[in-house]
């Protein structure tokens, strides 16, 4: 009888550890835009890649940086911006893979006939701020010799607004052109109160790469559960290139609750296609254009070289033979 009793409890054992294994948790933080759908899709995917994932929805990606160093989460989904910013505050964040390209885009008031970033001067622009797009409207207002400032007296007024919010002071006149993001530049060009003036690309930056970071603890302690996320990561992200029917269902209809249309899902993911790789040539680019354009104010920018790591990600396109 003890002898059976002892095998029983072996079985549970083994039962339980089976089950803590399969149980293993990764808490994912990330933004509500289009081209972060596939990182959202990761948590539809984690039981088969042995994983549960939780996910939570910031606003802007420093609030994901801030529930970081609060540890509340094991990896982010943000703007390069925010991380950057992130890991100059004391975020103990690497940067891991990148999951998009471009995502940004000029729109102005179609009845003002706007035609290039020159024709901004005496305008006021609408902007998120510190994020991706407030570093690509400083850098070409720069670029063109247009100073910029809250307040009036400058060539260019800025009016700082979330994302969800430049659309509505758009459409009321508002502003008179905004930096937006996507899905919401495309929806505000197919409803017909924007129109495109510029994809803002020409700076060193080139098109942004949004990047996916991991905590230090998380990427050095728990490697192979990081081993397993990123792989995972890499399996969502090829899933959505590949089936383009699959990306647009689940961004218009899980993330964004049928509030977009599937025009809006196509435009949007025209200018943010989704991405896996990225670059220290790429971040420190970008460190250096947020240095000289003041966004992020970082007493002591980040090298890129310390803090980039992504043999993890090309040891999971290996596994998956993605070129």
């Amino acid at each position: 009888m003890r002898r059976v009793l002892r095998m029983t409890s072996l079985a549970v054992l083994v039962l339980w550890a089976s089950g803590a294994r399969a149980e293993e948790v990764v808490r994912l933080g990330n933004l509500k835009l289009a081209h972060f759908g596939a990182v959202s899709y990761i948590k539809e995917i984690a039981p088969s890649c042995g994983i549960r994932v939780e996910e939570k929805v910031f606003a802007k990606g420093l609030d994901v940086m801030q529930a970081i160093i609060a540890g509340e989460l094991d990896v982010g989904a943000t703007a390069s911006e925010a991380a950057i910013s992130g890991r100059a505050g004391g975020a103990p964040v690497v940067v891991v893979a990148g999951f998009a390209r471009g995502g940004a885009r000029l729109v102005a008031r179609p009845d003002l006939k706007l035609t290039g970033m020159a024709q901004l001067k005496g305008r006021k622009v609408g902007v998120t701020r510190g994020a991706i797009q407030e570093v690509l409207l400083m850098a070409e207002l720069a670029r063109h010799n247009l100073t910029a400032d809250v307040a009036p007296g400058k060539d260019v007024q800025l009016v700082y607004l979330p994302f969800a919010d430049l659309n509505g002071a758009l459409l009321n006149k508002q502003i008179d052109a905004m930096m937006q993001s996507e899905p919401q530049s495309s929806q505000a060009i197919n409803r017909g109160f924007g129109v495109e003036v510029m994809k803002p690309y020409g700076t060193p930056i080139g098109e942004p790469v949004r990047t996916l970071v991991m905590t230090e603890q998380f990427y050095r302690t728990r490697k192979p559960l990081a081993e397993k996320f990123m792989r995972c990561f890499v399996q969502a992200t090829k899933s959505f290139v590949d089936d383009k029917a699959l990306a647009s269902k689940y961004v218009r209809e899980v993330v964004f609750k049928g509030q977009i249309s599937a025009d809006d899902f196509d435009d949007a993911i025209a200018n943010s296609p989704f991405s896996y790789d990225i670059s220290v040539q790429h971040i420190q680019a970008t460190t250096d254009m947020m240095v000289k354009t003041g966004v992020g104010r970082m007493r002591s920018p980040p090298r890129a070289q310390d803090w980039v790591h992504t043999e993890l990600l090309a040891a999971a396109k290996k596994n998956l033979r993605i070129d």
